[in-house]
Parts: C-alpha cells; structure tokens; sequence
C-alpha cells in the first residue's frame, strides 16, 4: 500500500500519540524541552541581580528565543532518529500521508511547547518579576509560536543530516546567525545595512520584535500583529517544505 496525499485527522492524531509515548520514556529529551529553558531563564535573572532593568530588556526576547532553540535541536534530532531507522520508510508504507507524519509530529511537539511556553512565561513573569506592559498571555502566546517556529526547522532541516552529530551541527548554521541579527545585542536598525537587511528576512528577528512589542505596548499593535503573522506563516511554509523532504529518506 502507498501513503496517501490527504491529511486526515486520525491518521494525524495517531501519530501525534505515537511520538509522545515516545518522548515519555526519555526523560532527558523531556528535561531539555521543559526544564532548560526555565533554568536558563532563571540564571539570567540572577546574572544581572544588581540591574534588574537589563533583565527587563533581555528577559522577554529570550522568552521566545530559548524556546525555539531547544524545540529546534530536540525536533530535528528525533527526526533523524526515525528516519535513519527505517520507521518513516515503513510508516509510509501504510495509508499514512506525509502530510499526516508532519502535521502529526508538529502537533505532538507543539503539546509539549505549550507546557515549555507556560512554564518558562510564568516563571519570568510571576516569579523573576519581568517587567511587562503588554498582557502576559501574548507573551505566552508569541512564546508558543517561537517554539512551533522551532519544531518547524527542525523537522526540515532533519532531511539533509545523515547522523546526529551532522543534524547538532545545523544549529550554527540555522540558529546561530539569527541569534546574532535578531536584535537582542542590538537594534537592528543599528547594524550596517547589509546585516540590517538580511535579519529583515530572518523569522526570529520576528519573534524578538514580538516579544518587544508586548514589552512595551499595553495594547495589540499593529507591528506585533505583523510579527505573529510573519513567524506563523514562517513555521507553516517550513512545515509544508518539511513534507516535501520526506522523500528523501524513505521513498
């Protein structure tokens, strides 16, 4: 039998089910999704304990950026594992469409993105005292798109490693420079004009300005609508190109 082309519901949840069973018998993936981000979060506050006020500026860009790099390495290398073992080529040999894997393993990642959000935006907001004019709940949520952001790269850029050394090594080239332009050392209209324009087409750059747009505005602006809107449509065409790679592996 062949995979079929149509995304079904079942099939999908099916495998959202799969992977997190999965995911339950290794606790150490689980602490580097959920614990991490908050343990880095708190290490920061106190890293800056005599000012407060640059925790302030820092603290809510890391929110979102944190949760994109974790969910990034752990996607991509749980990918590889089920691609270099032989079970997408025996998935897709049952009436299972790609469309149905991807969306399933985004869905089961995105579970547990939630609780790493939830997690890490409690934490900075009602524990290291984040000073936030917007609504935490956007935090939440701009937090929650940065890490299916992540789980999106991953799950594409597991297509073009062979081992899991090669898929860890895609974080320098992926992650890395979108951490340099993002904004969070410095303003990116600061930066000479090519850097400027090259993190204008970069997705976290996005995510931080969303992140900033909370931070300061109490109300939904026109520019965070942007930015959500942006990083969305990001993880979704990269999630629709993580489809097409499947291919490459176990067709």
């Amino acid at each position: 039998m062949t995979a079929t082309s149509a995304l079904s519901l079942p099939r999908t949840t099916a495998t959202a089910a799969r992977v997190l069973r999965q995911l339950r018998h290794d606790p150490r993936t689980i602490a580097l999704m959920i614990l991490v981000p908050c343990v880095m979060l708190f290490l920061l506050r106190y890293v800056f304990d005599g000012s407060a006020r640059t925790f302030d500026t820092i603290g809510a860009s890391l929110l979102g950026i944190f949760p994109l790099i974790t969910m990034f390495l752990v996607t991509s290398i749980a990918t590889l594992r089920e691609r270099t073992s032989g079970t997408l080529e025996r998935l897709l040999a049952m009436p299972l469409g790609k469309g149905d894997l991807i969306a399933g393993y985004a869905l089961a990642f995105g579970a547990v993105a939630v609780v790493q959000s939830a997690l890490a935006t409690g934490l900075a907001v009602w524990f290291l005292d984040l000073d936030v004019v917007g609504s935490p709940w956007l935090l939440l949520f701009v937090a929650l798109l940065d890490a299916l952001l992540g789980t999106a790269l991953g799950l594409f850029v597991s297509a073009f490693a062979a081992s899991e050394f090669q898929a860890v090594q895609f974080m320098p080239a992926v992650i890395f420079p979108q951490l340099l332009l993002c904004g969070l050392f410095t303003p990116r209209d600061a930066m000479h004009p090519v850097l400027e324009a090259v993190s204008d087409v970069l997705p976290m750059s996005y995510a931080v300005d969303g992140m900033n747009e909370v931070l300061h505005h109490a109300d939904l602006t026109a520019a965070f609508l942007r930015d959500i809107t942006i990083v969305a449509a990001v993880a979704l065409l990269v999630l629709t190109l993580g489809a097409a790679t499947l291919k490459r592996r176990s067709a």
